[in-house]
């Protein structure tokens, strides 16, 4: 742990090598300044020496970062330190020929070691980890920086050069400096441009930036008094040199990225600022008026103006093909993500439908088979959503081998996939639907892993009762639910019969919705005796729907399709209010009736079912003893632990809890540990065999013990014969429910049997 500051409590950071060597540089840079502005004796020297120090020690810091950072910084620290050892060599041998020359000393060679350290600093910019990865991406942000650096000459020319004579212009030598800040300039926007959206910016960067605003400003104002004659070697401004190398020094000491793998990161790039993407045009407004400004009173333009915006011109000319290069390549990647599934890589729904659509306007024949996989989120629940992605995949590679070049096959979204037949194909539908079903049927392995799903396909072939595509994909989706229905792992093709029931069902179903608002499901009730008096004390509460049409419906007839369409749960309150409020009236009559309700599976999972029995008993004013809630073993054993939790608060509430059809589920035995139930209801399908087999008479002998142990009432459903009844009531049970007692009817008209 790093030691704290006494004041500050802020961690104190270790004086490290590189740390001690920046903290010198720095000092050295503070004492040249104070010789310059102090125009001390040999400052042009100690400018010189101090340039050539700087330079050289920020290339061996960079050689030493790149050592110790991790592979994918190397190569950009590699050219940092290469392109600082030129800068010290460029320093140097202007010292040297300064001082042979006693002027300033612009010769070629000069010239070319510094165009080789703008040369490997760009590149060092283009080595950053943030900088483009593809050549055109580095391509486009060199040239956005050339474009600035471009502008920038004409603009340059009418800041420095307004009031010099033309005849002094005519030096190459004064005039070719205007070049420097220009090129600073340019990189500059090519580090912005590098540096991309991601925010923070990794320091490193930030410094450089520095560095180059610094070496911007001081060859600017070099340039300017050059120009004008006022330059001399030990002038204040020599110092920004020294500081743009310390700022490069800095920079190594500063830590790699906290991702710098070399991988690329997983999801959408940030869009970047407007003012990014419009930054190498900026100058180009100001630069056509400096072309104005900037012809001499002869009405020639200078000749580093003319070839700067020559050259600006073929630039942009070079920039902009490269765009609309770019945006071709795009527009084809957009229209490959709108039309392609991105996990498997088939045609997604938008194509398959457009493809459809082609096929219908060109003439059948026309047939889709619509598969669904069967127990696909069985798989997603237990092994993750990984898996199901990866088993996707793999089903996706299965079906295209399968289908080959008889049909085109889409994934339409999560686990449904379709195949289009047209055209002169010859495959008949039925058998391309069998080879999918043998292609989809599992390995030994995979059959022991339990991953592979089967599939349920539905086949519709284009006839005259279709106006459109979606009636075609309506009419195998129909086969589709009616293969699902006749066992999975098999196909069914649309026939008239099928789509009649379908359309039954659709209106029963919008009917359904209607049921509740329109007060057409009403409730009867079954008793529930006593088995050793004979006294009715309970009954169960059945709901009915008296259908405007249909007349009275049971509950087969409507609640499977309640609780697929979600229904259900509108229906379980309203019954669970009604019965409530019954139940208060009877229980004036017969103190101690209570009143049974069935609760569906996705009830039992909504977190509003405890305010939904409290509300439903305070409003009837009916004591919370009285009312128990029915529920079946399958929708006990899919719950959470909320809903365990929520059933052990209903208890506390006084609500009982009943386990309809016990027996019949799965894991009966280690549920009752864990479920707060207060009665085990025995199933009908082994009361109905009491009379005949004796294995039913030992399972219905064995339950009515077992709920002994456990301190449960037992009451035996579906008792219809004398037989039948005086054998639960041999076992043992207490209570007994059937045809036997009375049938379901009015809770006022319940009675004692006899």
């Amino acid at each position: 742990m790093l030691p704290q500051d006494a004041v500050s409590g802020a961690p104190i950071r270790p004086l490290t090598l590189p740390r001690v060597g920046a903290i010198v540089a720095s000092v050295v840079v503070v004492l040249e300044l104070g010789w310059l502005l102090a125009a001390l004796p040999g400052a042009a020297l100690a400018s010189d020496v101090t340039a050539t120090a700087l330079a050289s020690w920020a290339s061996y810091a960079c050689t030493r970062t790149m050592r110790r950072h991790p592979a994918p910084l190397r190569r950009f620290w590699a050219l940092l330190a290469l392109t600082m050892g030129l800068a010290a060599a460029g320093r140097l041998l202007w010292t040297v020929d300064r001082l042979r020359a006693d002027e300033l000393p612009h010769t070629p060679l000069i010239g070319a070691v510094f165009t080789a350290g703008i040369v490997t600093g760009t590149a060092a910019l283009l080595a950053a980890l943030t900088a483009p990865r593809s050549m055109v991406g580095r391509a486009r942000a060199v040239l956005d920086g050339v474009i600035v650096g471009l502008a920038l000459i004409p603009i340059g020319w009418v800041v420095v050069f307004r009031d010099i004579a033309a005849a002094d212009l005519d030096d190459p030598l004064r005039t070719i400096g205007l070049l420097y800040p220009m090129i600073d300039l340019m990189q500059l926007t090519i580090l912005v441009a590098v540096a991309g959206s991601a925010r923070p910016v990794w320091p490193p960067l930030t410094l450089i930036g520095a560095s180059l605003v610094t070496r911007a400003g001081a060859d600017a104002v070099y340039v300017s008094l050059v120009a004008h004659g006022s330059y001399a070697p030990g002038h204040p401004i020599d110092v920004c040199w020294p500081l743009s190398y310390l700022l490069i020094g800095i920079a190594t000491t500063r830590p790699p990225p906290p991702t710098c793998d070399g991988a690329e990161e997983v999801g959408e790039s940030p869009l970047p600022s407007w003012w990014r993407v419009a930054l190498p045009y900026l100058p180009v407004g100001g630069a056509i008026i400096a072309v104005v400004l900037a012809r001499r009173p002869t009405g020639q333009t200078p000749p580093l103006v003319f070839v700067g915006m020559m050259a600006l011109l073929g630039v942009l000319a070079l920039r902009q093909g490269l765009a609309a290069n770019e945006n071709l390549r795009l527009v084809a990647r957009l229209r490959r993500l709108a039309y392609a599934d991105q996990l498997t890589g088939l045609p997604n729904r938008l194509m398959f439908n457009r493809r459809l659509r082609q096929a219908l306007r060109e003439g059948p024949p026309v047939a889709v088979l619509l598969l669904d996989l069967d127990g696909f989120k069985q798989v997603n629940d237990r092994f993750g959503h990984a898996t199901g992605d990866t088993l996707l995949s793999s089903i996706a590679v299965r079906m295209r081998t399968a289908v080959g070049g008889d049909g085109t096959i889409a994934r339409l979204g999560g686990d449904e996939f379709a195949v289009l037949v047209d055209g002169d194909r010859p495959v008949a539908p039925e058998r391309l639907a069998e080879r999918l079903l043998a292609a989809l049927q599992p390995s030994a392995g995979e059959e022991d892993v339990g991953v592979h799903p089967s599939a349920s396909i539905g086949i519709a072939e284009f006839g005259p009762q279709h106006a459109s595509h979606t009636d075609l994909l309506r009419d195998a989706d129909i086969a589709m639910y009616a293969a699902k229905a006749a066992g999975k792992s098999a196909y069914r093709t649309c026939t008239p019969a099928l789509r009649e029931s379908a359309v039954g069902r659709a209106e029963l179903i919008a009917d359904l919705r209607r049921a509740v608002a329109e007060r057409q499901l009403h409730l009867e009730y079954q008793p529930i005796v006593d088995l050793a008096t004979g006294a009715v004390r309970s009954a169960e509460a059945l709901v009915r729907w008296r259908h405007p049409r249909l007349g009275l419906l049971a509950p087969a007839a409507f609640l499977p399709l309640a609780e697929e369409t979600g229904l259900i749960v509108p229906i379980d309150r309203w019954v669970i209010h009604e019965a409530c409020r019954a139940a208060a009236t009877w229980r004036a009559l017969v103190p101690e009736a209570t009143v049974a309700v069935n609760i569906a599976a996705a009830h039992l999972r909504r977190p509003d079912l405890i305010a939904t029995v409290t509300a439903a008993t305070a409003t009837a004013g009916l004591a919370p003893r009285a009312l128990t809630l029915e529920l079946t073993e399958s929708a006990l054993i899919d719950g959470s632990e909320a809903v365990l939790e929520r059933l052990a608060q209903l208890r506390e509430l006084g609500i009982r809890i009943a386990i309809d059809d016990f027996g019949t589920g799965y894991s009966s035995l280690s549920y009752l540990h864990r479920i707060p139930a207060t009665e085990l209801k025995i199933d009908r399908s082994f009361v109905a065999r009491l009379d005949t087999d004796a294995r039913a008479y030992a399972t219905v002998e064995m339950v009515t013990r077992l709920a002994g142990a456990f301190d449960l009432a037992v009451v035996a459903e579906g008792v219809e014969t004398e037989g039948q009844h005086a054998a639960v009531t041999a076992i043992g049970c207490v209570h007994g429910q059937g045809y036997r007692y009375g049938r379901p009817g009015r809770l006022a008209a319940l009675h004692t049997p006899r």
